[in-house]
């Protein structure tokens, strides 16, 4: 359900450390249950395994696929319908081999492929929490998937292509607070779910890892991590990287959609030296394929730019100027700016488009108590008025982004709102 990373304690000095933490008695149950509950905020278990508005981990929540809807399962104390009568062990199969209490392999929408990776101390204050919550007496919910989706051995085949079970290891040639972030974005993070193009099989090609995608269903755009032209990492400070994750808004631009819901559950509740070892992490990572194109733009983008340029430079005077300035220089941090921000000159329009479709917030965090929003432009403005407008801002003040289509606007007029 979620998108991008929610990050987690436990991990390296690696992952070393936390294997010697794992043979230490715990001094008491307390630190224990308070450790599993920040480990489940890492985790964001709260976003999958709660629906909002209603009890603490009592499951229910759909989860839309390509192969049809999936339901959350029920992981509070109950020991009837949640999870109140497994045992530790149990538990820590379900996350490292993706296996229920009965052995039956899991739907891969449990990011197990990522879960494999947290250390058995992790998993095991985790269960200590969960078996802490009040039980919440609600059945499980079969899941409502096509044929032969629904067919749970061919989950088998799944994961011959792409599961491999195994605790983090921690690179010795890289420093100790890199093994963290690691650990932390590898595992519990479960960061390539949303940031690694999503095969027809619904896997994740290892080769493309953090390289982003299109998040199915929610028509959201996940953006490469590892492009410069995309997130942009390799031009942010770690400053800026942490400041974006742990508040929602910094200098260099805000998160909005699912991203919102990770920083709103997850992020901002962690340390800031986990952020930064999850920054660090990120930072690192080698630049592969994303980057926008240098060449020329074509005759008919050129023409189609010229063709929509002055009616979004009229709506964007009007409409956007008192925010993100007469330039796009913004108004940092609560208004991004628009100029040179990469997410805005992406190859794919599909963020620019919904933003002023759908507006939203930033999420309201602890240090960011009071978020500014932008207004919808849906029901004020046309398909060829807002393919216009983002084509200004994708194509002014030397940002080199394409113009955007009417037909393209009109595609996600229909997409989920979050």
């Amino acid at each position: 359900m979620t998108c991008g990373a929610a990050l987690w304690l436990g991990a390296p000095r690696a992952a070393a450390q936390t294997q010697t933490q794992a043979q230490a008695p715990a001094s008491s149950d307390a630190q224990v249950i308070a450790r599993g509950e920040y480990l489940a905020r890492a985790g964001d278990c709260i976003a999958c395994h709660t629906i909002p508005g209603a009890k603490l981990f009592g499951g229910g929540r759909p989860m839309a696929t390509p192969f049809g809807t999936l339901f959350s399962p029920n992981i509070s104390s109950d020991k009837e319908t949640g999870i109140g009568a497994w045992s530790a062990d149990e538990f820590y199969r379900m996350l490292h081999e993706g296996k229920s209490r009965d052995g039956s392999v899991l739907y891969p929408a449990m990011p197990y492929a990522s879960y494999t990776k947290v250390a058995r101390a992790d998993s095991d204050a985790i269960y200590a929490y969960l078996l802490s919550t009040p039980p919440i007496h609600q059945p499980n919910r079969p899941h409502e998937l096509r044929f032969p989706f629904n067919r749970r051995e061919l989950l088998l085949g799944w994961r011959t292509l792409f599961f491999r079970a195994g605790e983090y290891k921690p690179d010795p040639a890289q420093s100790a607070e890199w093994n963290r972030g690691a650990y932390l974005v590898e595992g519990l993070g479960h960061c390539t779910m949303c940031h690694t193009e999503i095969n027809a099989l619904g896997g994740n090609t290892k080769s493309k890892e953090f390289q982003g995608g299109l998040i199915p269903i929610q028509d959201w755009y996940a953006p490469s991590l590892t492009s410069n032209k995309e997130a942009g990492l390799g031009e942010w400070s770690i400053e800026d990287i942490v400041g974006l994750l742990h508040a929602g808004v910094s200098n260099r631009g805000a998160v909005y959609g699912p991203m919102a819901e990770v920083v709103y559950d997850s992020f901002q509740y962690l340390s800031e030296d986990d952020v930064r070892a999850v920054a660090v992490y990120l930072k690192a990572l080698p630049g592969h394929s994303g980057e926008v194109s240098s060449a020329p733009p074509t005759v008919a983008a050129t023409e189609e730019k010229n063709r929509l340029f002055p009616l979004g430079k009229k709506i964007y005077d009007a409409q956007c100027a008192l925010c993100h300035s007469s330039e796009g220089q913004g108004k940092p941090p609560h208004f991004p700016p628009l100029a040179n921000n990469q997410s805005i000159q992406m190859t794919s329009a599909v963020n620019p488009i919904r933003m002023v479709l759908n507006g939203g917030y930033a999420p309201g965090t602890m240090k960011n108590p009071a978020p500014y929003g932008m207004p919808p432009f849906a029901q004020s403005l046309s398909d060829e008025e807002v393919a216009a407008v983002v084509t200004y801002i994708r194509t002014a003040w030397g940002n080199h982004g394409t113009p955007v289509t009417v037909k393209e606007v009109n595609t996600l007029r229909s997409a989920p709102i979050f």
